[in-house]
C-alpha cells in the first residue's frame, strides 16, 4: 500500500501557505510542520479552555478531560499505560529531571552508560553524574560509520552498571539501533535503559511497550504538534526514583517527574496528534488507536525508505561528499548529515536561494561528529524530510544541490 501524499500534505496547513510556496522543507529533524488537529485544539483551548483545568465549571472539566484525552490517546498508540506518560517543556528539561532523579537513586561506585552517538540532550545530564561519584562509561561509535556495535557493549557491562542511555536514532548518524536487543542486553546485566527517541519519532510511533525499554523519550514538536516534552517512564523503574514534583504528587507516576504545571493547552493540543495517526490510518483501510499508529508508522516509514533511495544513491556519486552513517536506506531515518571541505552552514545559507530550507552546524551532536573525526565547529549539512515531503520535493534539493555542491 502506497501512503496517499496528497491526503497527507493537505492535512498540514503550512503547505496553502503563501510565504511557503516554492520552498522544500529539509530541516524537519529541528522541526516538524504541525498538523492541522493540532493547530485547530491548540486554538480551540486558547479560545475556550484557557482556565486552570480541573475544577467543576464547565470550561476547566473540559480543559482537564482535554489533557487527559492526549495522555490517554498517546499512551495507546506507544503500547504503554496512561499513567507511564508525562509532559514537560522538552525532551532536554525532561531528561534533566530525570537524571536528578537517578543522581540519588544511584550509589558512589555504581555506573552508567552513555554513547557518543547521542544528541546532548541524552548525553550531558548523564556525563554530569561523574561530579556525584558515579562512573560514567562511553560506549563508542565506529568512527568510519558510526555505528553503535552491540559486541561493543557488552563489553562495558557489568554488575556496576545501572544504566544504559543510548538513541533510537542518532540525528546526524541516521542509523536506527535495535531497542529492543539492545535493552534485552542490558536487563540481563541488571541494567535499566532510557532511550532518546526524539529522532525516531518523527518517523513513526514506536511501540514502546514492546521494545522495552525503561523510558523513552520524544519531541511533540517533532511529531507534528506543539512545543512538548513527552516522556514514557515505565512503573517499574518510575516508581522506585525518588519524587521530583511537590511531595503531593508522589504517589503519581505521571506527575512526580514534572515539578512545575505543564503548559495546558499544548498538553491538551497533542491529543491532535493522535487525530491525525488515527485519520491517516482510515485514509488507507486501517483501525484507530494502536493499530493506527502500527499502520501510520509502515506508511510513512515505507515512504521515506522510497525517497531516501535515489538521494542517497545521488550523494554516493559525489566524491566531494561524505555521508555519515548507513548507505542504505532501509536502516537508517531520512536525517542525512554531509560532511563537506567548507561548513555546513554556509553551504545551507546558499541552498536556500534556490528555495531549500536546510541547516548548518554541529546540531548539538558535537561527540558524535567528532567520534567520525568531523570538526564540529565546521559542523556538517543536513538534509532531513518525513513522510510529507513529495518525490517532487527531493529532485529540487538534488537539483540544487548540483549547483552548488
Amino acid at each position: 500500500m502506497n501512503l496517499d501524499i496528497t491526503w497527507v500534505r493537505a492535512q498540514f496547513p503550512a503547505f496553502a501557505e503563501a510565504p511557503l510556496q516554492g520552498q522544500a522543507f529539509f530541516e524537519n529533524a529541528g522541526g516538524s510542520y504541525a498538523c492541522a488537529p493540532v493547530i485547530d485544539r491548540l486554538t480551540r483551548f486558547y479560545r475556550q479552555r484557557k482556565v486552570q483545568p480541573y475544577a467543576p465549571y464547565a470550561a476547566s472539566t473540559l480543559a482537564g478531560q482535554e489533557m487527559d484525552e492526549a495522555r490517554a490517546r498517546l499512551a495507546a498508540m506507544l503500547g504503554v499505560a496512561t499513567h507511564e506518560v508525562s509532559f514537560g517543556p522538552s525532551t532536554t528539561q525532561n531528561t534533566y529531571v530525570l537524571a536528578n532523579a537517578v543522581r540519588r537513586w544511584l550509589k558512589p561506585g555504581e555506573a552508567v552508560v552513555v554513547t557518543n552517538q547521542d544528541h546532548e540532550a541524552n548525553s550531558g545530564p548523564w556525563r554530569r553524574l561523574a561530579n556525584e561519584g558515579i562512573e560514567v562509561r562511553e560506549w563508542r561509535i565506529d568512527p568510519e560509520t558510526g555505528h553503535l556495535d552491540p559486541e561493543k557493549l557488552s563489553d562495558l557491562l557489568d554488575e556496576k552498571v545501572r544504566l544504559v542511555c543510548f538513541p533510537h536514532c542518532s540525528n546526524v548518524v541516521g542509523e536506527i539501533n535495535d531497542v529492543a536487543a539492545i535493552t534485552a542486553l542490558a536487563h540481563a546485566a541488571g541494567a535499566f535503559t532510557v532511550v532518546d527517541g526524539v529522532s525516531y519519532a518523527p518517523h513513526g510511533f514506536a511501540d514502546v511497550g514492546a521494545l522495552g525499554c525503561d523510558v523513552y523519550l520524544f519531541s511533540a514538536y517533532k511529531t507534528y504538534g506543539p512545543h512538548q516534552g513527552i516522556m514514557v517512564i515505565r512503573e517499574g523503574f518510575g516508581m522506585d526514583l525518588p519524587n521530583q514534583g511537590h511531595h503531593f504528587n508522589g504517589d503519581s507516576l505521571f506527575l512526580r517527574f514534572t515539578p512545575a504545571g505543564p503548559d495546558h493547552a499544548q498538553v491538551a493540543a497533542c491529543a491532535g496528534m493522535a487525530d491525525y495517526m488515527d485519520a491517516l490510518s482510515a485514509q488507507h483501510g486501517g483501525g484507530q488507536g494502536a493499530q493506527a499508529a502500527r499502520l501510520s508508522h509502515d506508511l510513512m516509514r515505507a515512504h521515506e525508505i522510497a525517497l531516501m533511495a535515489p538521494l542517497l544513491e545521488y550523494l554516493a556519486s559525489k566524491n566531494a561528499v561524505r555521508l555519515l552513517g548507513p548507505r542504505a536506506p532501509e536502516n537508517r531515518a531520512p536525517t542525512i548529515a554531509l560532511e563537506l571541505a567548507e561548513p555546513g552552514e554556509g553551504v545551507a545559507a546558499r541552498l536556500a536561494q534556490h528555495g531549500i530550507m536546510t541547516g548548518g552546524g554541529d546540531f548539538y551532536a558535537g561527540r558524535a561528529l567528532a567520534g567520525m573525526g568531523v570538526d564540529p565547529d565546521k559542523g556538517v549539512l543536513r538534509l532531513s524530510f518525513t513522510h510529507y515531503t513529495s518525490p517532487a520535493e527531493v529532485d529540487k534539493l538534488m537539483t540544487a544541490l548540483d549547483q552548488e555542491l
